[in-house]
């Protein structure tokens, strides 16, 4: 095994400026809320001294098929002392099925530049629990407000990547059609008329699913309420890129879309496909590897494209730092030509 497989902590020589890691150390620790027994992955800022004596980013998980152990190497240290401040809360959201690690890049890096960041293992939508489709689409937007309670949440954002960006948007107010109450259950009626969490002040739904499955129509993304940073690639054949992500960005106000050309669903979000992944598994039609890479794009430099862009949006919207706006403007951040094969568009 070369030193590169099973990293999450990768950054490209031409990252931009706000990709990898900031000034903190980070921490990490595992939770289990009382709702629904949801467990949760949580990062942190961590005292420098306590992070120092431990070994750092171990994460035992599985692989896409649900049964394969694999083992992700990082730099956050567990159960290290956190340090003090007041520090806004991320929500990371998997998508269907997925687990709490899938996004551990964002974890970590986010944790590291003065967040606290929680992920989350979404019952019945985990690769080792995948059930019921109703179930899933009813929770989302639950499962994120009740860790949002569970950590007494002041502020916060969430990131959401295709099922979990389906539950950021619901959660921002986009209401489901009727169409979609038809279709998939009447259960699903409650989120016709979305509360929007007054706590909740972004999401970054990435390759967000539903739109063009009909989950929304004009006027139920028109709801939206909070700040969406959209990113999507172009060639998503998943949650679809002109039926679905860039409709979404056309009919919610005030959206942002980052667009990776010619990238697939797994745009921005996964951490880069582990050594495992490239054994077929029995329990898979697929190779594994195809739940994480793109035919496309480099993993490792779409995740520091999207904590870049992730780290100027929270900081805008999360921490109130308007100096974070000009990142949002020629590419500032990016190394020549480093932009390259990107979209980003914002409503005047």
């Amino acid at each position: 095994m070369t030193s590169s497989f099973n990293r999450i902590d990768a950054v490209a020589a031409d990252a931009p400026e706000l990709a990898g890691y900031g000034t903190h150390a980070v921490g990490v620790r595992t939770e289990t809320l009382a709702y629904r027994g949801l467990v949760i992955e949580l990062w942190y800022p961590a005292e420098c001294d306590s992070a120092l004596t431990k070994t750092p980013g171990i994460y035992d998980t599985l692989l896409r098929d649900g049964v394969t152990p694999i083992r992700l190497k990082g730099r956050a240290i567990r159960d290290a002392v956190a340090l003090a401040g007041d520090f806004p809360l991320v929500i990371l959201s998997h998508g269907y099925p997925g687990n709490r690690l899938l996004m551990a890049h964002l974890g970590e890096t986010l944790a590291s530049r003065g967040y606290r960041v929680a992920s989350l293992d979404h019952s019945l939508s985990t690769y080792a629990d995948k059930g019921d489709f109703l179930q899933t689409l009813i929770h989302r937007p639950l499962d994120t407000r009740h860790a949002a309670d569970h950590l007494d949440a002041q502020a916060y954002a969430i990131i959401g990547y295709s099922m979990g960006g389906y539950g950021a948007l619901v959660s921002g107010g986009a209401a489901v059609s009727e169409a979609a109450v038809a279709e998939y259950g009447a259960a699903l009626a409650q989120h016709m008329t979305p509360e929007v969490d007054p706590r909740l002040r972004a999401i970054v739904p990435i390759g967000p699913w539903g739109r063009h499955r009909g989950i929304w129509d004009a006027a139920g993304l028109g709801g939206l309420r909070v700040p969406a940073l959209i990113m999507a690639g172009s060639a998503d054949e998943v949650s679809g890129y002109a039926s679905g992500m860039r409709l979404i960005y056309d009919e919610a106000p005030g959206a942002m879309l980052l667009t990776f050309e010619g990238a697939g669903h797994n745009a921005a979000a996964p951490f880069p496909a582990p050594q495992e992944a490239f054994t077929p598994s029995a329990a898979l039609d697929f190779l594994p590897a195809d739940h994480y890479a793109d035919a496309v794009w480099d993993t490792v430099r779409m995740n520091g494209i999207a904590q870049h862009f992730a780290t100027a949006f929270l900081g805008l919207h999360l921490k109130q730092m308007p100096e974070m706006a000009q990142y949002f403007k020629d590419f500032k951040g990016f190394p020549p030509n480093a932009a390259k094969g990107l979209r980003l568009e914002q409503k005047a």
